[in-house]
């Protein structure tokens, strides 16, 4: 961040914001914003109990499990679509309609297929993330210097091999990034299925924290949920600087 000139430290901007947060709750203008600093120590108080670490056990479980799938099922499908017109032609229509649909609609019908269980709340992160995920690998693929793949099949590539050494290589800066947005989206994707389809994990503290007014607890929740979708973020767009050169090779 750039202030009157001068170029600051990184998170400096997060550092502001933490600092009017606390300035702000120690105003006590709001019983529902309460300080930074009072939150951290309750966050340091309910961390260890065994409801906490619960939340986090089931929390993590369903994202781990639904991003699995996302990123299983959406790279192939993504690089799939950018090499075959047909299949491109097929499917992005609805990949499109998903996207930008609001998912949360299809809960009710989840509910009725799967149940009120973990299930449910795994492929409702699933598909918050899965899209995004195989527009990028599509673009990825489309952006490909296709001279490449003359010259696998001028040597006789199989399929499979061009598949993985050739589309899935040069796609990957564009992978990387979908997977990165889609890790965001599956954040919110549990969450949400956390507090609609089964009330356990996170969903649950919120849901005992909210109805019963204890704020500095629920900021403490969303405090969490947000430090784990920056630092996935954060590590992601890592990856993503590290192999962005396979994006100068398709020039």
């Amino acid at each position: 961040m750039i202030l009157f000139g001068y170029r600051l430290p990184a998170m400096s901007s997060l550092i502001l914001w933490g600092l009017l947060w606390e300035i702000f709750g120690q105003l006590e203008v709001t019983y529902f914003i309460p300080s930074l600093s009072a939150i951290f120590i309750t966050l340091i108080e309910i961390a260890p109990t065994p409801a906490f670490i619960k939340a986090i056990s089931e929390t993590a479980h369903a994202f781990i499990v639904g991003i699995f799938f996302a990123v299983f099922i959406g790279v192939p499908v993504g690089i799939l679509m950018g090499k075959n017109r047909i299949i491109d032609e097929l499917l992005l229509p609805w990949v499109n309609m998903f996207l930008s649909a609001p998912l949360t609609a299809l809960v009710p019908v989840l509910m009725v297929l799967f149940g009120f269980g973990i299930k449910s709340i795994i492929i409702i992160t699933t598909l918050f993330a899965i899209w995004i995920i195989v527009l990028n690998s599509r673009a990825g693929v489309m952006q490909i210097n296709r001279s490449l793949v003359d010259m696998a099949k001028s040597f006789g590539a199989k399929p499979q091999d061009a598949f993985f050494k050739i589309y899935f290589w040069a796609a990957l800066p564009e992978i990387l990034g979908g997977i990165r947005i889609g890790f965001i989206r599956a954040v919110k994707g549990v969450i949400i299925g956390q507090l609609l389809i089964s009330i356990v994990g996170f969903g649950a503290l919120f849901e005992l924290y909210s109805s019963n007014f204890l704020m500095k607890h629920f900021w403490c929740v969303i405090i969490v949920l947000f430090a784990m979708a920056f630092t996935l973020s954060e590590i992601l767009a890592h990856l993503e600087r590290k192999v962005s050169y396979y994006a100068s090779k398709r020039g």
